[in-house]
């Protein structure tokens, strides 16, 4: 043997992963995580792109083989794309029946996507960089901090899983009592525990997807079995759309008002005033449609009204169809879809912050203040610039999305602007027009929802190179503004 062949084999060091004694895979893997970990720290929000379109497509997959379709049934490129969007975007709307398309293979696949989907960019991204061995990096701690009104930095790690923790148990709750009223109702142990779980799940996430062929029709009456499905829905999408900041404040500060922060009470009140709005109009414009709540009786048209406040802003699901509703109320709920819900939640939107900052700063405005003020506190005038954005990149989303959409689907504006504003909402209320789309529209729909759920401003942020700071300013002008 020659002396280079006797020679000692460079040391294994964790600074050198490329030495000849690793496997080719463990080389390989530690490039991907040296990758990832290299975009987490530069930009979280380009890896959250990127995590979001690699997990869709991983879905769509998934659902293409197939095991996952039900027997005698064929799917589609374009109807698996748009499901595995609609489920990793927890949104809801479908091009094909749930109970009718997919099999037990294929439903396990969608409720996946919902819980990885639900948990949102930012909490994804993160955990991503936690699990791959590596400490967060500077950046990406920063932009958890302000996203999730973290005091300080070394929280972010803890109060992430603790993020999971809280879902998987809130998600556990909902299974329980939804199963007792799946038995109630007659079905038996094991199917009731798997309904229990899927809409204990898609509830939590505001996804609006239903395992039943008939949806929730069945349960429109206020009977036991009804109360034990539709209250615990209700409960799932009002907590979900809340968002991770507020639910991480009641679970330290209870209900008691004086300590929740300025964020916790916003969403807290803008949402309760949206909820009790969507809950009149629903009622006063749907009390004598024999179509919808018509014929029914008083406590049940009232609990109906209450049901659809609730689920007309993310939720998604529905026990009347939303074709047979007046255009009034095709009107306000888009106003109220695109609202939305909490930021950082599982719902979408434009989210109900940014509709309170805007608000109050027209109302400053009304009332001559220099100062946007909201319970004792002065909010600074980059967020109300922030708002602002996120309405016209939305409002533009929506109405590049109508115009698209008119073009290849020939439905009406009103169906059309419905179905966009659901998608971009990532709502799932739906009015037949993803259904009927074309394959090329069904791809148009799951880019809206793709943008919806990672979020206008985190779109701009991630497309943006770099940051740019004036050192001069130009002398002031006012325009003439009205």
């Amino acid at each position: 043997m020659s002396e280079l062949e006797q020679a000692d084999p460079v040391p294994e060091h964790p600074d050198h992963p490329e030495t000849s004694t690793d496997p080719f895979l463990t080389r390989v893997a530690r490039g991907m995580r040296d990758f990832v970990d290299g975009i987490a720290n530069s930009s979280p929000a380009r890896l959250a792109i990127m995590v979001f379109v690699i997990v869709d497509l991983a879905f769509a997959a998934l659902l293409l083989l197939p095991v996952s379709s039900a027997p005698g049934k064929h799917t589609d490129v374009a109807d698996a794309v748009f499901t595995a969007t609609s489920a990793v975007t927890v949104t809801g709307l479908t091009t094909v029946s749930t109970a009718d398309q997919w099999s037990l293979f294929g439903q396990v696949i969608i409720l996946v996507a919902i819980q990885i989907g639900g948990l949102g960019t930012l909490t994804m991204t993160s955990l991503l960089a936690l699990a791959i061995g590596r400490k967060l990096g500077l950046k990406s701690k920063l932009i958890t901090q302000e996203a999730l009104n973290i005091g300080r930095l070394g929280e972010v790690g803890s109060l992430l899983r603790i993020i999971v923790v809280t879902s998987i148990s809130i998600e556990a709750a909902l299974t329980v009592v939804l199963t007792l009223g799946f038995l109630v109702s007659g079905e038996p142990f094991h199917t009731a525990l798997w309904h229990g779980a899927f809409y204990g799940i898609s509830s939590f996430n505001n996804a609006g997807f239903t395992p039943h062929s008939d949806g929730l029709v069945p349960y429109d009456h206020t009977s036991l079995d009804s109360w034990l499905i539709l209250l615990p829905l209700c409960i799932g999408v009002l907590i979900g759309s809340l968002g991770f900041p507020v639910i991480l404040v009641l679970r330290e500060a209870g209900f008691r008002f004086t300590r929740w922060n300025l964020n916790a009470k916003l969403t807290l009140v803008t949402t309760g005033i949206l909820m009790l709005i969507g809950w009149l109009l629903f009622s006063a414009s749907e009390w004598d449609n024999p179509d919808t709540i018509g014929e029914k009786p008083v406590s049940d048209r009232i609990f109906h009204g209450f049901f659809a406040s609730v689920m007309m802003r993310s939720g998604g699901f529905n026990l009347v169809e939303m074709t047979d509703t007046s255009q009034v109320t095709l009107l306000f709920t888009d106003a109220l879809m695109f609202a939305g819900g909490g930021s950082a939640s599982t719902a979408g939107g434009i989210k109900v912050t940014t509709l309170a900052v805007v608000f109050l700063a027209i109302l400053a405005e009304a009332r001559g203040d220099r100062s946007v003020i909201a319970f004792f506190r002065t909010i600074p005038d980059s967020v109300l610039r922030i708002a602002i954005s996120v309405i016209m990149m939305g409002a533009t989303v929506v109405l590049t999305g109508c115009g698209i959409m008119v073009t290849l689907t020939g439905h009406s504006l009103d169906l059309v602007l419905f179905e966009v504003i659901s998608a971009y909402a990532t709502c799932g209320l739906s009015v037949g027009v993803s259904a009927d789309a074309p394959d090329a529209g069904k791809y148009v729909l799951a880019i809206i929802m793709l943008i919806g759920r990672i979020g206008t401003t985190t779109v701009a942020t991630a497309l943006a190179l770099r940051g740019r700071r004036r050192l001069y300013s130009y002398p002031e002008e006012r325009p003439i503004i009205g």
